[in-house]
């Protein structure tokens, strides 16, 4: 008798990989659109974000001083809304990933414009700021795989 018993687990495995490859972009593009929105309308509610402040330090310093926190602010909870909702329709994901990308810049600035803020000892120790911002290198890697499907691209399962 030929038996295997990991014939199931091929076969479940098989299906897993196939059905992460169909879905897996949608889901990232889902996933990052629902945190920009909800990341981004806590900023129009003062108070709400615990990211406000370090946000309104960051706007200030990249404007030289021209644009305050409190107007600026506003401005950053549109963009990123605008972001989440561009991760929904995929007409404008060029657009989408190019504003996503920009807004990246403002915010790893701190990084560069405030190391007190984002470290406790330089480079490995970050602050709970820190952490906030280093978390985005999934975002934006993930920003990556999803603008590789633009022109059609598609993720591909293995075929063994």
């Amino acid at each position: 008798m030929n038996y295997n018993p990991f014939r199931y687990y091929e076969s479940a495995d098989q299906w897993i990989t196939k059905w992460m490859a169909r879905n897996g972009i949608l889901l990232l593009r889902v996933s990052i659109g629902l945190i920009f929105i909800w990341f981004g309308a806590l900023k129009f509610f003062p108070g709400a974000s615990p990211a406000e402040e370090l946000a309104g330090s960051s706007i200030e310093i990249l404007s030289f001083g021209l644009v305050s926190a409190q107007t600026g602010l506003p401005i950053l909870a549109a963009w990123e809304c605008l972001i989440g909702i561009g991760m929904f329709f995929f007409r404008f994901m060029r657009v989408t990933i190019l504003l996503l990308y920009v807004q990246m810049v403002g915010t790893f600035s701190p990084v560069v414009l405030m190391p007190d803020v984002v470290f406790e000892s330089i480079p490995l120790v970050l602050t709970i700021e820190g952490q906030y911002i280093v978390k985005n290198v999934v975002v934006i890697a993930s920003a990556l795989v999803i603008g590789a499907t633009v022109r059609g691209g598609q993720l591909q399962a293995d075929a063994g």
